[in-house]
């Protein structure tokens, strides 16, 4: 995976009321202003009436900031928070399968095992991976996996929280 380095990532929480197409209208905030999203998660907050989105974009900070400015705006958002240069912690989890032949399997293993990625299949001719961590260890080992031959690769995408007290 390699990642347009020609403009600053971007990743922004947002917290939600959970009412249907919330998601269509975020994602139509992003899309006027021309920002591609990369990556999207929503999932439950602490009460069913919320959800949270985290959102990975690319693009310029002066946009960025009018895309917050409308997402604020609309009825069902509580807030929204752009984390880039804020203090948080991040995971993201990815299933890679790789082709695996007998004599290319240790090497393979050895790369999992830097990683920390758990072997969650063994099969005759390939191998499940399981690797979980911030986005840049996992672009770093499906790069170095990318010698064999990635079958499939999967990515939940980036999940953050702020640290501390601040919100999310």
């Amino acid at each position: 995976m390699h990642i347009d380095t020609s403009k600053e990532m971007h990743t922004i929480s947002i917290f939600v009321r959970n009412e249907p197409g919330v998601l269509v209208r975020v994602a139509l905030v992003f899309s006027r202003r021309g920002y591609n999203i990369e990556s999207l998660v929503v999932s439950p907050g602490t009460s069913e009436e919320f959800s949270r989105m985290t959102i990975t974009c690319s693009g310029e900070a002066c946009t960025l900031e009018q895309i917050i400015l409308q997402l604020a705006k609309l009825v069902d958002v509580v807030h929204a928070i752009d984390h880039t240069n804020t203090n948080y912690t991040e995971t993201e989890v990815a299933l890679i399968k790789i082709r695996a032949p007998l004599d290319q399997r240790t090497a393979i293993l050895q790369i999992a095992e830097h990683y920390k990625a758990k072997v969650v299949d063994y099969a005759p001719e390939s191998l499940v991976l399981r690797l979980h961590g911030e986005s840049a260890k996992l672009d770093y080992c499906v790069d170095l996996l990318a010698q064999y031959e990635i079958l499939e690769l999967v990515r939940s995408g980036k999940i953050l929280m702020a640290r501390g007290v601040d919100p999310t």
